[in-house]
Formats: structure tokens, sequence, C-alpha cells
């Protein structure tokens, strides 16, 4: 099946390809969840069968609207197909833009809406094998330091995240 999802061609929002609009670095909509235990965020490491950024760690969790569909449900529709959450409060915190080499020839430009849940560290989590391949927890501090360390294993948006819009996420 085709996954249509919103993206801006000739200045009009209209639905295009998935693929298409990673192949072509239209600017496009996302939405980006992260939770929170405390000061500690969950984060994923993606599949190895995803078709760009495999194996990367990544926020909580990332993903792209279907056509005409809202950002909340959408949030909330994808942290339960990647990572079994349902149930969880999410409170949009901002609407951000990125452009980013995600490589092999594809680009993300993205105009996200960012949410942020509070949970709990024992929140039962069930990995979706095509979509995750493991989960941690970690806090802001470290996850700089990680990064700082080894940018190359994390994705690009999420050290855009950090360097550029941590004071919307977290703040």
């Amino acid at each position: 099946m085709t996954e249509l999802i919103p993206a801006w061609v000739n200045g009009t929002l209209t639905p295009v390809e998935k693929l298409a609009v990673h192949q072509q670095g239209l600017r496009h909509m996302a939405v980006s969840v992260f939770l929170m235990a405390g000061d500690d965020i969950l984060i994923q490491r993606r599949a190895l069968g995803k078709y760009h950024t495999p194996g990367l760690w990544a926020n909580t969790c990332c993903t792209h609207p279907h056509w005409g569909e809202d950002p909340l449900g959408c949030a909330h529709r994808r942290l339960e197909q990647e990572l079994g959450i349902t149930q969880t409060h999410l409170v949009y915190r901002d609407h951000v833009e990125y452009r980013a080499d995600v490589g092999g020839g594809l680009t993300e430009h993205e105009v996200v809406d960012l949410f942020v849940g509070q949970v709990e560290h024992d929140l039962p989590i069930n990995l979706n094998p095509d979509e995750v391949m493991e989960t941690d927890w970690i806090n802001l501090t470290d996850m700089h330091a990680a990064i700082a360390q080894n940018p190359t294993h994390f994705t690009p948006w999420l050290r855009i995240y950090l360097s550029d819009h941590a004071h919307k996420i977290f703040g």
C-alpha cells in the first residue's frame, strides 16, 4: 500500500508518496515524540530494515502523519505501532522546521509538531521489530555527551533537535 503524506509542492500542501518526498527532498509534515521519566528520555534504536538511518538512535518516536491525519492522533498511532505504548498523555510543545541529509540520496525536510509525555520508567513497551531494535533511557546531559562522542550513532534529526531546539522540547 502506498503511504501518502502531506508535502508542499509548488507552495500547495498535497498528498505525496513518502519515499518520493524523501527522494525529492520535499518539505513535508512530521511529528516527533519525546517520552520522559523525570529527567530521563526514552530513545529508540531504529530497526536495521528501515530504508533510511537504520540502526541509529532517535527520539522516542518520529513519523509522518497520513494525508488528513491530525498530528496528535499520528503521534499516538505511531507510539502504539512502534513501541506498543498506549494511553499516554502527550503535550504539544512547538512547531519546528529542519532539513537533513539522511543518506542514500534521501533528504528529510520536515515541518515537525513536537510532543512530550511524562511516563514512568517501568512503562510497558512492546517493540515492533520491523521498526525498533531496542530502547534505552538516557538523561539529557548524558545524551549530549554521547552525541558529542559518537555523532554518527544518532539520527541527524535527533542531533538537530538537541543542538537547535532543546529549549523548546525540554524547557
